[in-house]
């Protein structure tokens, strides 16, 4: 357990960085009276990169019974985490987008690290370092006792007048210099042409899944689509035509989730949000819960005030277009900050770790099986701070529509994450257990030895794991 300090001189910014620390360090805060390591701010909130603050243990100083930490490390959160600083950026790409060059991950170099988890990892070692004989309750990161989770997660851009997606990408294939590859997706495309490829990909991606026992995250473009959102890659197909219907009651079937791919109108004109948001619960039958923006396209300052608006209660869209990594220095869920009004912005952001396009599309690598090793690189990085991956798997990535050999990778990609002993939900089911686990307090210990708890009730508690300094599982107990 933990005692979080009620210092009324922490700035709303430096408490959001202090209380997603203790989040992601999974220990218990502790709101009792009683003997318990006790969490300080010291210092002042200087400008430190995340290399000057691993040298200094990360700003943590341990004492019996009490951790130091420096205002230091708490601006580096706000600042990356929070994305503080990108939402301060004037930076902007032809999409709309702060380029991720502009960014404090990648301009310090450490897309690739989950610095923000590293650092509450070793927080919670300092807290136990620094108990002595008191007590330390931690709960379990995930369900079902695992150490780690993973979402697969898919944009559907493509659904119809594939050929065309076809020509672009044998365009793009033709300026890499990948003759050769070209050549076998003419001669896919050409087998093809009285067929649906889209279709067939899409079964292929439900088969892989269903054999794994995966259940994964839909994201559908859901607007009217015109000329010139067609060709602006836009809005591309209409989502109650016959060819997405199919798709979207064969994705419900097998008890995928469903969320919408916000369209370029939506960054900035939030009405259509809503607009989008009701037009897919009506197709499917369902709640929407989730949004990620097509193209990766968000103002991070005001976008999501739009998201929770519409009634979103969580957004994918944070992560790197032209590489894949930690956009974000997490590697979990957590909640928006909004930098302007100092606040939470209500809705939870499950980043995206690693993206198939990233690597074709920017990096010019055009082998799916070193997609797939990038893949498992950082799901092990996710892996080793208790964390969360999510991927993102196009499903128009088939060999008629330019990306020959990709369905055996998806295959593989699924197999070795889950022998990988992931816990795989769908993004909004992840999200909703970290919301939960998020909302736990310790409030005093029960006579009996039981942990007594406030932020759940006694049915809530059941999927939770409480375990003492030593990985004993402790009993809970709900009180109000």
């Amino acid at each position: 357990m933990i005692a979080l300090p009620t210092d009324a001189a922490l700035t709303p910014a430096e408490r959001f960085a202090l209380d997603l620390l203790v989040d992601l360090s999974a220990v218990l805060p502790f709101d009792g009276a009683g003997d318990v390591v006790r969490l300080h701010v010291a210092g002042e909130p200087r400008d430190l990169t995340a290399a000057e603050l691993r040298a200094r243990d990360w700003g943590l100083a341990r004492a019996d019974g009490s951790v130091n930490v420096d205002r230091a490390l708490l601006r580096f959160v706000a600042d990356v985490a929070g994305a503080e600083s990108e939402q301060r950026s004037a930076a902007s790409d032809r999409y709309g987008r702060v380029p991720a060059a502009a960014t404090r991950i990648v301009r310090e170099g450490l897309e690739r690290e989950p610095v923000v988890s590293v650092a509450a990892r070793a927080l919670a070692d300092a807290v136990r370092a620094a108990a002595g004989t008191r007590a330390v309750y931690t709960v379990d990161p995930w369900p079902d006792g695992r150490r780690w989770a993973a979402a697969f997660t898919h944009d559907l851009d493509v659904v119809e007048w594939w050929p065309a997606f076809t020509a672009l990408r044998l365009a793009e294939l033709a300026r890499h210099g990948e003759l050769a590859r070209a050549a076998h997706v003419l001669g896919a495309a050409t087998r093809t042409i009285a067929r649906t490829p889209v279709w067939a990909a899409v079964r292929d991606i439900l088969s892989v899944e269903a054999s794994h026992s995966v259940r994964s995250t839909w994201f559908v473009l859901c607007g009217r689509p015109t000329l010139a959102t067609a060709r602006a890659g836009d809005l591309t197909y209409r989502p109650d035509a016959p060819a997405a219907r199919r798709i979207l009651d064969a994705v419900r079937e097998a008890g995928h989730e469903i969320g919408l791919h916000g369209s370029f109108a939506t960054s900035d004109r939030h009405e259509h949000f809503a607009e989008q948001r009701a037009m897919l619960r009506a197709l499917t039958g369902g709640d929407v819960d989730g949004v990620r923006q097509h193209y990766l396209r968000m103002r991070a300052a005001t976008t999501p005030r739009g998201m929770r608006a519409a009634g979103f209660t969580y957004d994918s869209t944070y992560g790197v277009a032209d590489r894949n990594g930690f956009r974000l220095g997490v590697a979990d869920v957590v909640p928006l900050w909004d930098a302007e009004l100092q606040r939470r912005a209500d809705v939870d952001e499950a980043p995206f770790v690693w993206m198939d396009r990233a690597m074709s599309k920017y990096q010019h690598v055009e082998d799916p099986a070193a997609w797939i090793d990038d893949a498992l690189v950082l799901a092990d990085r996710c892996r080793a701070v208790h964390g969360m991956w999510v991927g993102i798997w196009h499903p128009n990535l088939a060999p008629a529509l330019g990306f020959p050999g990709a369905p055996a990778a998806y295959a593989r990609l699924v197999a070795e994450l889950t022998a990988r002993e992931a816990y795989v939900a769908p993004a909004g089911d992840l999200v909703a257990w970290r919301r939960a686990r998020r909302a736990l307090r310790v409030v005093a210990l029960a006579p009996d030895g039981r942990v007594q708890l406030t932020g759940a009730g006694e049915a809530q508690l059941a999927p939770f794991t409480i375990r003492d300094r030593d990985g004993n599982t402790v009993q809970a107990l709900a009180v109000r």
